[in-house]
């Protein structure tokens, strides 16, 4: 009995320690899953923190491609832009001096090509009849100047012959011209002026000049420069216009674009220059609707785009020799008739 209950308790003891290893072992496998998991955690880990380097390195090698990227959409917005604005961005306001002179030589340079046969557009033989026909365009065409003249030359060719004409008489032939009555007396002083001081002569000195009746600065450098060869700058309503349009002045007063717009070029170019600006300004570059589209300075012109950019459209809007029309001389230069210029048709003609 003894030996029984010792059996039994050593039995006992044997499933006991069985039933306690047996956990034991069954923990080792889920301890090297465990271990296991966590190397795969880690093995997973590992590279979730090299992606932000592996991100970062294209990144870095995309940003030069972004700068290609950028031109391209702002060429095409410049494309998109009227033709005016791609061929002729307007300057920065602070346009140094030195950059305005080299851009208003080069305008002027342009159009000496442009009309290299650029020339006075009153008809005239002598000083006398320059200055007379200079202060009869006051208001008017060159054209309708030209158109008159004739009659008025023929009937009284000196200043002597003008001074003692009746007055009525004078008004009658120059009625075409608008403000007839005051040119009337403009001219018939300024007649007697010569006759009375210079002997009959126009005299070459602007100080002279300005003297007479009718004659301001303007006229007087046109004398001066077409009739004597010295060097002015005549400043009518084109010269203004296209001179403020071109920025190379805000000035507004005559006298003071003169001096402006003479400090940026030689005094050997004035007289030509005047011609160059004047003859773009009947011709292309008009009041209301400048023909843009047909402008050859466009690139240099701060204004282009304020008229007809189609090149088609703007070719309509060509005057005088540049449109296949007369010019405003009866008798013109022979350089002009060569470059394919007509004469203008007498006053009356159909």
């Amino acid at each position: 009995m003894k030996k029984t209950a010792a059996s039994k308790k050593s039995a006992a003891a044997d499933r006991a320690s069985t039933t306690e290893e047996a956990p034991a072992t069954e923990k080792a496998p889920a301890a090297k899953k465990s271990a296991a998991a966590k190397k795969a955690a880690t093995a997973k880990k590992a590279p979730a923190k090299k992606a932000p380097a592996r991100k970062a390195a294209p990144l870095k090698r995309q940003a030069p491609a972004k700068k290609p990227a950028v031109v391209p959409k702002k060429a095409a917005a410049v494309k998109g832009v009227a033709p005016a604005k791609t061929v002729a961005p307007k300057p920065p306001r602070g346009e140094s001096r030195t950059a305005l002179v080299r851009r208003a030589r080069r305008i002027n340079r342009e159009l000496a090509e442009v009309y290299p046969y650029a020339h006075p557009e009153l008809d005239f033989e002598n000083p006398f009849q320059l200055v007379v026909a200079t202060v009869l365009s006051a208001q008017t065409t060159d054209l309708r100047v030209n158109q008159t003249t004739p009659a008025l030359f023929a009937k009284y060719p000196t200043p002597e012959d003008l001074a003692a004409a009746v007055p009525e008489e004078v008004e009658e032939i120059l009625r075409p011209t608008g403000f007839f009555r005051a040119k009337t007396k403009s001219v018939i002083g300024l007649s007697k002026a010569l006759a009375e001081d210079f002997g009959g002569e126009v005299p070459g000195r602007l100080e002279d000049l300005v003297k007479l009746p009718g004659v301001g600065r303007k006229t007087a450098f046109v004398v001066l420069g077409n009739a004597f060869g010295r060097p002015g700058i005549s400043v009518d309503t084109h010269f203004q216009r296209l001179v403020r349009r071109w920025r190379w002045t805000e000035e507004t007063d005559p006298d003071k674009i003169e001096a402006a717009v003479g400090a940026l070029f030689p005094k050997s170019d004035w007289t030509d220059l005047s011609h160059h600006v004047i003859w773009h300004g009947r011709r292309i570059c008009h009041a209301r609707k400048p023909a843009c589209g047909a402008c050859p300075i466009a690139p240099l012109c701060p204004a282009y785009g304020e008229g007809e950019t189609d090149p088609e459209k703007a070719k309509k809007l060509l005057k005088y020799e540049k449109g296949g029309f007369p010019g405003q001389r009866l008798k013109p230069p022979q350089a002009y008739l060569d470059a394919g210029g007509k004469p203008a048709p007498p006053l009356g003609a159909g």
